[in-house]
């Protein structure tokens, strides 16, 4: 729930940031820096790949920066972190050492009167069998416990073939699944929620929808791919704006 004193919450998602790709993580940089919400919170795929909160401990690693840019914003705003599916494997050592706060999928947002419905939305592409079985089975304990007791190098080099395969699968123009409405639907009423706000597809819009015979929202952040997205919620008025990365 949140605090009395709120007025403004921000929501972003799907930034991939990648230390070859210089242009997001400046343009988040500035984001954070520059931003007057009282909370921001960053519902999944925030990193392009993560391996590890072990990636921090190697000298000038591009986590251990991505850590202190979040450790300063958080000085001055409360930051939220969900995991994507590119970045599941971020653990407690990284929120302790970034400042923020972790949460579930889904996870329910009180902001005054309204009951919002957040997720990274990558569990209901349900059209996207195969990726199902993998996710089901990367959530695992037994999977993330194996994973994680690899050498560093290894998974290193896990995220480089998967990020790989990612973009062969992008470049071959396969249309990615789309959040299943259907599925939606029964959250959203599950939780008592008019409002349900996630990323994942790349595909920024608002949907309108019926939960319990009342008109409702499905809003969903864009990538930061060719520009930025960010969906202000001020006082139960919400604008979804894109903006340069340059």
């Amino acid at each position: 729930m949140a605090p009395a004193h709120w007025r403004t919450a921000e929501f972003i998602s799907d930034l991939h940031l990648d230390p070859a790709e210089p242009g997001p993580l400046a343009a988040w940089r500035n984001y954070l820096r520059t931003t007057q919400a009282d909370a921001v919170f960053m519902l999944g795929d925030l990193f392009e790949v993560w391996v590890g909160d072990d990636t921090m401990d190697e000298p000038g690693s591009f986590e251990a920066e991505a850590a202190a840019i979040l450790r300063e914003a958080a000085q001055h705003r409360a930051l939220f972190f969900m995991a994507g599916n590119r970045d599941f494997l971020v653990g407690p050592a990284f929120l302790q050492r970034s400042g923020m706060t972790g949460l579930s999928d889904p996870t329910v947002f009180v902001f005054g009167t309204q009951r919002i419905l957040l997720s990274h939305g990558d569990a209901l592409c349900l059209d996207d069998v195969d990726y199902q079985k993998f996710r089901t089975i990367s959530r695992s304990p037994q999977w993330i416990s194996h994973t994680l007791s690899q050498p560093l190098a290894a998974r290193r080099a896990l995220g480089k073939a998967m990020r790989a395969e990612s973009q062969k699968l992008k470049d071959s123009g396969t249309e990615y699944a789309d959040v299943d409405t259907a599925a939606a639907l029964r959250w959203m009423d599950a939780c008592d929620s008019h409002w349900f706000i996630h990323g994942h597809t790349h595909r920024p819009a608002e949907h309108s929808l019926q939960v319990d015979g009342k008109a409702a929202r499905r809003i969903v952040l864009g990538d930061w791919d060719q520009q930025g997205w960010c969906l202000s919620w001020e006082q139960g008025v919400f604008q979804l704006n894109a903006f340069p990365l340059d």
